[in-house]
């Protein structure tokens, strides 16, 4: 018989807690009936490449891109590759209400609100090392320059935090490809001398491009800076770096979806697994 539904007001606390405990002895006996849940971010068969995705938290203004990581993991599911995600266990710079674009007064810390992008299955950015992996990406988000480096603050003169200076070293060492977008390709050009990379248009064009003057910090640091549009990658294939705008430029997600993933794709060509 049909059974009228209450206003959620009207149930009760004990209700609520009953109710609770019910869903887990549920979850409890189902678990062991489903099995061991394969890796999200690992596909099946003999992967295609080994790679390391670094984050710098969870959010646009104070973190890692979403839309940046959420298609460079897309792209790299459908191309087969084995993915390990990474973050440094620092404090975040500062927190963002991202409703007002004003800060907070918290405290946050990357390794955990990375964890929220990872679905939970993220490693300490020291144990990262290269020998383990065939590639490394970094997607953008203000997180690679506030809390991967300064940049946001120093601009040029910007230091990069030791382990992501670390990796990005041992990474060119072993003439292994270097994945960057967004804001993220200035981390390589602060570390690899004379490494060549795009953010975008060098010029603002009329508010699309409202972060133009990064290339010329990029040429400050040493960098060699390739103008390029949001679709478009720039391959430095003498130091194997790939660089794509992503959300430097102003474009529909879909056109930025498209440059991440030839970024991802001229990546693991130079692996050439």
């Amino acid at each position: 018989m049909y059974r009228q539904q209450r206003p959620l007001a009207a149930v009760s606390e004990g209700e609520v807690l009953e109710m609770a405990a019910l869903a887990v002895r549920c979850s409890r006996r189902l678990l062991p009936l489903l099995g061991t849940p394969r890796p999200l971010h690992t596909s099946p068969g003999n992967p295609s490449a080994r790679v390391a995705v670094v984050l710098s938290g969870c959010g646009v203004y104070d973190g890692t891109e979403i839309h940046e990581a959420s298609a460079i993991l897309v792209h790299l599911s459908r191309q087969g590759a084995e993915v390990k995600m990474f973050a440094p266990d620092i404090p975040q710079m500062h927190v963002i209400d991202h409703s007002k674009g004003q800060p907070s007064q918290e405290n946050r810390n990357v390794l955990v609100e990375s964890a929220r992008l990872a679905r939970g299955d993220i490693t300490a950015l020291s144990k990262l090392s290269a020998k383990d992996h065939d590639a490394i990406i970094f997607p953008g988000g203000f997180g690679a320059a506030k809390n991967l480096s300064s940049f946001a603050v120093d601009g040029e003169s910007c230091s990069i935090h030791s382990e992501v200076e670390r990796v990005l070293q041992d990474f060119r060492k072993a003439d292994k490809p270097i994945g960057l977008c967004c804001i993220a390709p200035v981390l390589a050009a602060k570390v690899i001398p004379g490494v060549e990379v795009t953010v975008g248009q060098e010029e603002e064009q009329g508010g699309k491009w409202p972060y133009c003057g990064t290339s010329k910090a990029i040429q400050a640091m040493g960098g060699k800076h390739s103008a390029k549009e949001v679709h478009e990658v720039h391959v430095d294939k003498a130091h194997k770096v790939v660089t794509t705008p992503a959300f430097m430029g102003q474009a529909p997600l879909h056109i930025i979806f498209d440059g991440i993933g030839s970024m991802v794709s001229n990546v693991l060509k130079l692996t050439r697994k």
